[in-house]
């Protein structure tokens, strides 16, 4: 049997603006159906990272693979490039930090959105779609309320709703429980573990949070100053003996990391 390809694969990716560093050689590797959580600072270029991966940003230099292909091979001037381009995000689904849903839609057109721009669906496929995912994210019925009605936990799993609803094989969560008390926080860590389960898509999660690190992480990376400070599989993170680890996790101020 072949081996499966990893999801995402980074080689020394740079990225700066003017004299800005945003990414410093970045390199990891994640395998498929995996959860990733990045942890860092803000401003450390952890929301730059994700534009990279879908190719809405190029990298000054490196290499970025999404299951094998370079998407940073691809041009978007090129037409046979956009092709490929668009296919390459197709496998992608994306959580924005504050849901980002359509106020003036129900929650069942803002889920259906997706489906009625990039498929070919009937309007009866798209509602049977709709109402699996809805379900899915445990908000059965909810179709005809409008963003409004919700609570801020519900808005993030119509969010959710909308993010899987093209059957993407990588979904990529910008801060998700932003915003969010602990328990609702907790909730929605579970949810992500139940997608997963279910789906087996590979997540990766941007976050502050190292509780969530703990609770649903696979992976866990540290970015701060735009360089890869610590990454690997969650147990071997939390053992690591670096100084920017252990200050994240322990919440001190005493450590490399300066927060100004």
């Amino acid at each position: 049997m072949a081996e499966q390809q990893p999801a995402i694969t980074l080689e020394r990716v740079c990225k700066s603006f003017g004299p800005n560093h945003v990414l410093r050689d970045v390199s990891l590797t994640l395998p498929a159906g995996k959860i990733l959580v990045m942890l860092g600072p803000s401003g450390t270029g952890k929301s730059v990272l994700l534009r990279c991966l879908v190719g809405l940003m190029k990298p000054d230099s490196g290499r970025i693979f999404i299951e094998g292909q370079d998407i940073t091979a691809l041009d978007e001037r090129r037409s046979a490039d956009r092709e490929q381009l668009f296919a390459l995000r197709r496998k992608f689904g994306m959580l924005f930090q504050d849901g980002a849903l359509f106020d003036d839609m129900c929650v069942g057109d803002n889920v259906a959105f997706p489906l009625r721009q990039h498929e070919k669906m009937s309007e009866r496929e798209i509602a049977d779609r709709v109402a699996q995912y809805l379900e899915a994210v445990g908000l059965k019925g909810v179709q005809r309320k409008m963003p409004a009605e919700l609570s801020g936990g519900m808005r993030k799993r119509v969010a959710f709703a909308r993010a899987i609803a093209l059957r993407p094989k990588i979904v990529l969560c910008d801060e998700p429980s932003s915003g969010l008390d602990p328990v609702m926080s907790a909730t929605l860590d579970e949810l992500i573990l139940e997608l997963h389960r279910k789906f087996a898509i590979t997540f990766v999660v941007i976050s502050h949070d190292t509780a969530e690190a703990r609770n649903i992480a696979d992976y866990i990376g540290l970015l701060y100053k735009g360089e890869l400070q610590e990454y690997g599989p969650k147990e071997q993170v939390l053992r690591s003996s670096r100084r920017h680890i252990n200050q994240f996790f322990d919440r001190s101020t005493d450590g490399p990391i300066k927060v100004l």
